[in-house]
């Protein structure tokens, strides 16, 4: 059995607890109330902003050049594509840019992404890689299963389900679960043990994150 399918049954959990979430059911049937929907458009950008650091602290600290290329191609495609269409997402709100980046962290997102530049930063490559999995195998495994569905009414919705179920959001998913295999292949058994604490960690965040967009912080 290979790494990425011990971590397939992690998923498999974590991503059903997504799915049974309220707010992306909500999603899924166009009932979620947009001030809600608001939540996660300004805290995902605060994300993103994150997110891009740690894929740069990886590109520097990749093993590979196929690697670095990956990670440089990828901090690309989150800085003027993804976080480009979350601005377009806040303007059908009416809420300008200049206000996403504004919007106070809320202690979950600040807790996830230190927790995420930590190990790219001062972890070890492969640590760095199971911390920043998650993130990028749920949405898209999210995304696929409500693209199986019905399309919600919310066309705002729709859009969020198009966008992470799209051709190059799948394979990056797909890249980085053969790069978790590769990084792993070498670990001891306490240092795959390692790698699933901190994969499950990421999960964890990952449903905790939907639960902070539901309630709210303050």
């Amino acid at each position: 059995m290979s790494f990425i399918d011990d971590l397939q049954k992690e998923v498999n959990t974590q991503i059903a607890a997504q799915l049974e979430h309220p707010f992306v059911k909500g999603m899924a049937d166009g009932s979620l109330d947009p001030k809600v929907f608001e939540n996660w458009v300004k805290q995902d950008y605060r994300y993103l902003i994150e997110y891009a650091r740690v894929f740069g602290f990886c590109a520097a600290r990749a093993d590979t050049l196929e690697a670095m290329t990956w990670y440089a191609n990828v901090l690309h495609l989150t800085l003027a594509t993804e976080m480009d269409l979350h601005r377009q997402y806040a303007n059908r709100f009416g809420i300008s840019a200049e206000e996403l980046e504004s919007t106070p962290m809320w202690p979950t997102t600040r807790a996830y992404t230190d927790f995420l530049v930590r190990f790219a930063q001062s972890g070890d490559y492969a640590e760095a890689v199971a911390a920043i999995l998650p993130c990028t195998w749920g949405y898209v495994d999210v995304a696929l299963e409500l693209a199986r569905g019905k399309p919600p009414a919310d066309q705002r919705y729709a859009d969020w389900i198009t966008q992470y179920s799209a051709p190059e959001f799948v394979a990056a998913a797909e890249w980085l679960k053969e790069e978790m295999e590769r990084v792993a292949t070498d670990k001891s058994t306490l240092g795959r043990e390692r790698l699933v604490d901190l994969f499950v960690t990421s999960c964890r965040y990952e449903l905790a994150f939907w639960e902070m967009c539901w309630r709210g912080e303050g």
